[in-house]
């Protein structure tokens, strides 16, 4: 090992003699220039922690870098370590940091699986391969920025509603990014990025539309027009208030007659139970039963599996199209109950229990309002309020000058004039106002 102020010349000079040694610098501590076995040259800088851990990072090759770049660079790297930090450390970490290719395989992995519904790990997945990795999957996580997530949501402007739900997938992979380390505190890039408006518009079954359909679910038990496990499910899902999941996988033994409660294991938002009613016990008591199947609402085909969703969804389409209703989705009908819940006046906690929902907010994102309930309100606020001025049920004529000049404007008259300087005798004195003033004076003794 070799020391002496490193120059150009010097490291020039260093001869290959079969193995590494070091040339190492008087200037700077621990500033050297390591000759391999091979001739490389490489500049490196041996320090130690505040810990007292010893590190010997290479700061560049000899060619790339200068003899006085690599000091300039070795000095800075001391000041760092003075300062308490480890550059060799943070290179390191730097270097182990995934792309977001690799980091989305354990979102899924140590995440998604673990916490998540299997349809939504699939979701995730799916915005994953086709949409995130395409665009940002070759980048280092910490090196996204909010303007790589403006980019994937141009790319995905045709797409809205996806589009939005892509980067809310982003979002909470860059959150997790942050709990394992691979980013700082509150650096996710995807917060204050708009999201695109969703403008679709969503049909609701209203009172008519919802009494076609009863007619048409009685008249096809009656005569035999759809398959009673079909008819059975819908009711069921309108009694509950549930989602088509719910009732597609529900089970005899989870059903407590003696109690009128049915429980179920697991849903979207984790076990629940929930009473039956009247209705909802008559139909069960009275339900058609295949047999050997664990299911209320069993395959057609299959006893020991549950009713496929695309039978259940395209018999729904089939129902609305037969009672003569605007198509809506299976989900319209878990909206339709919370609404009939609402409307009912029952108490919005209890109507919570009833829908299975963890929030008021969400609750009443499933309420809505028909025309005529609102149009009722309206009338009796305003019924009220002209008890409360004195005048209910008084009509005000117009007054005799305006009488003939009905249904004219005064534009349309050639005179119009601002209203202020109008003096008809129609016209009473406002109070507080110069006319009202100049009034007084005139007579006033």
């Amino acid at each position: 090992m070799a020391i002496s102020k490193l120059t150009k010349s010097v490291v020039d000079a260093a001869p290959i003699i079969g193995k590494e040694y070091e040339l190492r610098d008087t200037i700077i501590p621990g500033f050297l220039c390591k000759v391999t076995a091979s001739g490389r040259k490489v500049f490196m800088l041996q320090y130690r922690t505040n810990w007292g851990e010893r590190r010997k990072p290479s700061i560049g090759r000899y060619g790339e870098l200068t003899v006085e770049q690599a000091r300039s660079i070795a000095l800075d790297l001391l000041a760092d370590v003075r300062k308490g930090g480890d550059p060799s450390a943070a290179k390191l970490v730097g270097r182990q940091v995934p792309t977001v290719k690799e980091l989305g395989e354990q979102f899924i992995k140590e995440y998604s699986i673990p916490r998540n519904k299997p349809r939504t790990v699939k979701t995730y997945q799916y915005y994953i391969d086709h949409y995130i990795v395409p665009v940002l999957g070759k980048m280092k996580v910490s090196e996204l920025t909010r303007a790589d997530i403006s980019t994937l949501m141009r790319r995905m402007a045709k797409i809205p509603v996806t589009a939005n739900r892509t980067v809310g997938c982003v979002r909470k992979m860059l959150n997790m990014a942050e709990v394992w380390g691979y980013r700082a505190d509150g650096s996710n890039p995807c917060r204050h990025v708009p999201k695109y408006p969703e403008r679709g518009k969503t049909h609701y079954i209203n009172d008519e539309e919802l009494a076609r359909i009863f007619a048409y679910l009685d008249r096809a038990d009656a005569q035999g027009l759809e398959h009673p496990l079909l008819t059975l499910g819908i009711r069921l899902q309108f009694e509950f208030a549930a989602r088509m999941s719910e009732i597609l996988c529900l089970e005899w033994s989870w059903i407590d007659f003696e109690n009128r409660r049915v429980t179920w294991p697991d849903s979207k938002t984790g076990g629940m139970s929930k009473p039956m009613s009247e209705e909802a016990l008559c139909l069960l008591s009275n339900a058609y039963r295949v047999e050997g199947s664990r299911y209320v609402c069993p395959s057609i085909f299959d006893g020991s599996k549950a009713l496929p969703e695309d039978t259940y969804v395209n018999g729904w389409r089939r129902i609305l199209k037969r009672a003569k209703v605007t198509h809506v989705g299976t989900h319209g009908i878990r909206h339709r109950a919370a609404t009939d819940i609402a409307n009912a006046g029952i108490p919005v906690k209890v109507g919570m229990a009833l829908t299975a929902h963890k929030t008021v907010a969400m609750f009443m994102r499933y309420v809505h309002l028909e025309d005529d309930p609102v149009r009722e309100a309206a009338d009796k606020v305003a019924s009220r309020r002209r008890e409360t001025i004195g005048n209910a049920g008084a009509v005000h004529a117009l007054p005799e000058a305006m009488e003939d000049q009905a249904g004219k404007t005064r534009t349309s008259l050639g005179n119009y004039r601002p209203f202020r300087h109008r003096k008809e005798e129609a016209r009473a004195v406002p109070p507080d106002s110069k006319r009202a003033g100049s009034t007084r004076e005139e007579v006033s003794p």
